[in-house]
């Protein structure tokens, strides 16, 4: 072979390897491709949802499911519902694992991104701020102390001090067993629980949240912590059984969650928040799943956002 003819295999080899690395490049670039007109050029919104407490039900509805189809339909695109749980979820988001270490939050790893959104009544927390943008709140919630209707603990009896009966709540824990859930809304370490010495019982079964109140009642701890919108399920789903001791935690808000580098996309949910608020198909919703819940979050939903 001569000069020449080595110098065009070397160059056509090398435009080959470049021609690799640049499909490469646009294929991850597609694949953490986030914001709106991306989402509109792909003709698909993929929605990342978790069973969970009527907000995606499993059975292809819920509140969330019903929330982002309109905004799918909004937008102009095709809706795709994309089951996770609550130890993948971001990860399915972002690509990356996120570490806490105390305050701190690292993102690691390369994984699939296979959602653009998640919205499961997904937790507005300090930590999650920092690698997430999130909409305007889309419900409410607390988080509360809970035991087996049979067992010797007393509800306290609640004050206008929300502070206050936060403090005597937890003093009912003591040397008692909790049983909690690590990286999602009832993880202790979210509302100083963890490192205090309590007895805490992580619940690693599975990563249903659902499963807290059958696992209190099989007796796999004395107490748990639940969330509003799901103990007003499990105590109709569980009549009898068991009994809210007083609040853990503050109002919280739940919220839809975007990656970071989608800031328009966040702000057409947050459009179509605000049409849906003013139209009535918000409230048709929380009355669909549910009821009732306005008389323990009355400010909420008096607020305006």
């Amino acid at each position: 072979m001569n000069m020449l003819a080595q110098h065009r295999v070397a160059g056509n080899r090398t435009l080959a390897l470049l021609l690799i690395v640049l499909s490469m490049f646009l294929s991850v670039g597609q694949a953490h491709a986030h914001d709106l007109k991306d989402i509109q050029q792909r003709g698909e919104l993929r929605h990342l949802g978790i069973r969970y407490a009527n907000f995606v039900t499993g059975s292809g509805d819920g509140f969330d499911v019903e929330l982002v189809q309109g905004f799918a339909k909004h937008i102009g695109v095709k809706y795709t519902l994309v089951y996770s749980d609550f130890y993948n979820v971001l990860r399915d988001l972002l690509g990356k694992d996120v570490v806490r270490k105390g305050s701190d939050v690292m993102l690691q790893g390369e994984f699939p991104v296979r959602g653009d959104m998640i919205a499961t009544g997904f937790t507005v927390l300090p930590w999650r701020e920092q690698v997430v943008l999130f909409s305007k709140p889309t419900f409410p919630s607390q988080v509360l102390l809970v035991a087996r209707a049979n067992s010797a603990f007393k509800p306290i009896k609640g004050s206008n001090d929300l502070a206050a009966d936060i403090s005597q709540t937890k003093a009912m824990i003591g040397r008692n067993s909790l049983l909690v859930m690590e990286r999602t809304c009832l993880d202790p370490a979210n509302y100083g629980l963890k490192g205090i010495g309590l007895d805490l019982k992580a619940y690693t079964a599975s990563t249903n949240l659902n499963e807290m109140v059958p696992a209190l009642i099989n007796r796999q701890a004395e107490l748990t912590l639940l969330d509003v919108p799901d103990a007003i399920l499990d105590l109709k789903r569980w009549a009898g059984r068991i009994k809210v001791l007083g609040p853990i935690s503050e109002h919280q808000d739940l919220a839809a969650a975007f990656p970071k580098d989608a800031p328009e996309m966040r702000k057409a949910f947050d459009q179509y928040l605000a049409k849906i608020r003013a139209d009535g198909s918000y409230d048709r919703l929380v009355d669909k799943y549910y009821p009732g819940i306005r008389r323990y979050f009355p400010d909420f939903f008096k607020r305006k956002f």
